[in-house]
């Protein structure tokens, strides 16, 4: 019936009644182009603070980059080494989230759509929210990884080698090899795997109540995706405090440590972040993640949504 289809168009696109007796949902296509502009949205608009964070999680930072909030961080970028700083990397960035949130929105609707109706015919199964939220993150991170791991990560730390994209792919590929780019696959997986599904599973709680009908409802769609932000961001932050130290192998921190040659894997990120900060070194950046993830998801989940919304409406009217 109608309940049915609704859950099964994934964020329901339902406005009136016509819209609800949809058969099938929404188009692959409609997904992907949602997808690719959310997510060049995200990235894009919340960019500068990402830059701070990168720095935050700097276990032992330069004297000139200790900075004691996100805005106190950002003015002293702007005001020490230039007015573009706080962007330098956003052009690779913006290359590999078009394809990667593609990819990403199109599998997770895909599959919590056929998931849910094995676990939960007719209904929505959080362990189907889960589970899409994670495969699609293998998609995502396999082309996001290289750019926004490695070549990002790198161009945003202070006082960089790196002046450009191009010469940090070069040099990166020269001095390390192929697999640099995706030394912190692995990693960022451990990272990603439970931050997607804690965040989309808290996105689909959060619509459950305040938006039970499923409709398009950009308030619901905004308070829930800064919510699951939120919630996701917190809870991950040690683990992305040892991708940070994985991705920009910060020499300062590794020498004092007598550590030779390049850190890899998890486990020995986890002894180093431990060793050099204890606990509380886990949670360095935890206020620039949430700051920076909250406004993110927020604008990833509204404009998605209406992207889908509005490419649907489009396409019902044309038949």
């Amino acid at each position: 019936g109608p309940p049915a289809a609704a859950a099964a168009a994934g964020a329901g696109l339902m406005e009136s009644d016509e819209y609800e007796s949809l058969p099938s949902g929404v188009a692959l296509g409609t997904h992907m182009v949602a997808g690719a502009v959310a997510g060049i949205m995200e990235h894009t608009v919340m960019y500068p603070v990402d830059s701070v964070k990168t720095r935050m999680q700097s276990l032992q930072p330069d004297p000139g980059a200790q900075y004691r909030s996100v805005y106190e961080a950002l003015k002293k970028m702007v005001l020490t080494e230039g007015f573009w700083r706080p962007l330098r990397g956003i052009n690779v960035t913006m290359l590999g989230a078009g394809p990667a949130h593609a990819l990403y929105f199109a599998c997770y609707e895909k599959m919590k759509k056929s998931l849910s109706d094995i676990f939960q015919p007719g209904g929505n199964s959080h362990l189907a929210n889960g589970i899409a939220g994670s495969v699609a993150t293998l998609l995502h991170d396999a082309v996001m990884n290289p750019a926004e791991a490695v070549v990002k990560q790198r161009l945003q730390m202070f006082n960089s080698p790196y002046t450009s994209v191009l010469g940090c792919v070069r040099t990166v590929h020269r001095t390390e090899g192929f697999g640099a780019f995706y030394r912190s696959y692995t990693t960022q997986l451990t990272m990603n795997v439970p931050f997607q599904a804690i965040h989309f599973i808290t996105y689909e709680l959060m619509q459950e109540h305040l938006n039970p009908h499923r409709h398009y409802n950009p308030q619901s769609h905004i308070v829930a995706g800064a919510v699951a932000g939120a919630v996701a961001a917190a809870a991950t932050t040690p683990l992305d405090v040892c991708k940070t130290l994985l991705n920009t192998q910060e020499n300062t921190a590794l020498s004092s440590l007598k550590i030779r040659g390049h850190l890899s894997g998890m486990a020995n990120a986890f002894s180093t972040v431990y060793q050099l900060g204890g606990v509380p070194g886990f949670f360095k950046g935890v206020q620039a993640r949430v700051i920076y993830q909250m406004p993110s998801t927020a604008i990833a989940w509204s404009v998605y949504e209406f992207f889908k919304y509005f490419l649907t409406k489009h396409a019902l009217e044309k038949k």
